[in-house]
């Protein structure tokens, strides 16, 4: 049984952490959570009082950290005495929490490969550059590692590893659908980090097909997807990490990512990538000031959590897995659907955020519990997907499911 969570991060992902851990403190037991600047970790704190979401009393602390600082992140894992680290903070900081982690024997969970600052879209499979490089280290001194656990990736490695289980013998391919159909009312904006949002479509798109990593440029495969509730989409062909793993645990399935775009996101993205305002790399301005133009970018664009209180809509993410059964050929698409205005009435943050960190949790308290306690690294697909998403079911993203029988809610009792 491990027990006192450490959150690192404090965004709108972070406080939907934040949130959900509180309500299970009963099993989690005493909550920190750290960041650069410890106001923002006090404000989320403030919130989870203001909404009474303690489940039992007990502590929830703030601290001040750099999460680059490997030693300092051991350091406040000893101090604090937890065992289990939901990592929520930037994709840059991952390597180093996750260091020390293997360090102090505290279970490790992200949800997202670790990224460079002066690298986009490395070359597949991406897990191999950073994370996969520590899982001997992870064996060797059993500590379990979680990669990948908030929605996409996470839930959605979780539902092709259920449709392989349960409902398609031959899996020949996964099609992962990210639909966001709200509206946040701004004229431009991202629902998270625009700076880690902006570097997901400024690189190649990769994608596994015919048994080959193939290359695309982003907006240059689309289609119209039919979906529950959301209606007909237009979605892209785009990067993203889950493919990364699943192609590696799939190796004979075709895997894909689709993003939905509006004209006017595509419009905005493409003036800003045409005047080099999305480059990653540094420029030097008349006055002799080196900036990077992606984090000026992100300087003067809505902060994600700001967007939560007028967020309107819902959201539809899910798998399409084709292949056969008995021979014959089948189809499943696996999928949830989450409303912003909810999340927001729940723990204050937009629907994205909500997705993103309710599944976190969630991998935490089957750690907790031993179910998912592994004792070495491993992707969400690489484990028994019916407890974490029983879990879900009842923490507020249920699952349901399209087939020939129509669509469904799903259990997992």
């Amino acid at each position: 049984m491990k027990r006192n969570v450490l959150i690192i991060g404090a965004g709108g992902v972070a406080q939907v952490v934040a949130h959900k851990c509180a309500h299970h403190n009963d099993v989690l037991g005493d909550l920190h959570i750290a960041s650069r600047t410890k106001a923002k970790c006090d404000a989320i704190v403030a919130s989870v009082q203001e909404k009474a979401a303690m489940k039992v009393p007990g502590p929830f602390s703030t601290h001040q950290l750099d999460a680059m600082d490997s030693a300092a992140v051991a350091a406040l894992i000893r101090d604090t005495g937890c065992q289990i680290v939901i990592n929520v903070g930037s994709a840059f900081i991952n390597k180093y929490v996750l260091e020390a982690c293997i360090e102090t024997g505290a279970a490790y969970i992200d949800t997202a490969i670790h990224e460079e600052p002066d690298k986009i879209c490395e070359t597949p499979p991406w897990y191999a550059n950073y994370e996969w490089k520590r899982k001997e280290a992870c064996r060797e001194a059993s500590v379990t590692a979680i990669l990948g656990a908030g929605f996409d990736p996470g839930v959605v490695n979780a539902y092709a590893r259920l449709a392989a289980d349960d409902y398609v013998e031959e899996v020949e391919s996964i099609d992962i659908v990210d639909i966001n159909a709200g509206s946040h009312g701004k004229y431009f904006a991202t629902n998270f980090d625009p700076e880690i949002n902006f570097r997901e479509f400024t690189g190649t798109v990769y994608a596994w097909q015919n048994g080959n990593w193939t290359e695309n440029k982003m907006f240059e495969v689309g289609r119209e997807w039919d979906l529950p509730v959301v209606g007909k989409q237009k979605a892209y062909m785009s990067g993203h990490d889950e493919i990364h793993s699943l192609a590696a645990n799939y190796p004979q399935a075709d895997v894909r990512f689709w993003m939905g775009f509006g004209d006017h996101y595509i419009n905005v993205f493409t003036v800003l990538k045409s005047l080099g305002l999305l480059s990653e790399k540094p420029v030097t301005t008349a006055e002799g000031q080196e900036v990077i133009p992606l984090k000026v970018v992100k300087a003067v664009l809505p902060d994600p959590a700001s967007l939560a209180p007028g967020y309107t809509g819902k959201t539809c993410i899910g798998d399409l897995v084709k292949g056969k059964t008995g021979g014959k050929p089948v189809e499943v698409f696996i999928y949830n659907v989450a409303d912003h205005k909810d999340a927001y009435e729940e723990v204050g943050s937009q629907g994205i955020s909500y997705t993103a960190g309710v599944p976190p949790v969630a991998a935490a308290i089957l750690v907790a519990g031993g179910t998912w306690d592994t004792g070495t690294m491993v992707n969400v697909e690489e484990l028994d997907p019916h407890p974490f998403l029983g879990l879900l079911n009842v923490m507020g993203l249920p699952t349901s499911i399209r087939d020939a029988n129509g669509d469904r809610p799903l259990s997992f009792d």
